[in-house]
């Protein structure tokens, strides 16, 4: 079972309640906003603040566009 793109309609970041952006290949979760990229396992998004990866601006840049 893949993740469900559905949930997207639902899901925010936990942090500042913004929308998140999808990446299927990395299967992970993007919060623009704060720059933090939320891990997606087994298909489940695990939305912890620990758990999330700090992203730099111009990472950020990069994974918006390789998308």
């Amino acid at each position: 079972m893949a993740f469900d793109k559905k949930l997207l309609d639902i899901l925010a970041c936990p942090v500042c309640k913004g929308k998140l952006l999808y990446q299927n290949k990395q299967a992970q979760l993007i919060c623009k906003f704060d720059r933090l990229v939320y891990p997606i396992r087994e298909n489940i998004p695990v939305l912890l603040e620990t758990e999330a990866k700090q992203l730099s601006s111009d990472d950020l840049e990069l994974l918006l566009k390789n998308d």
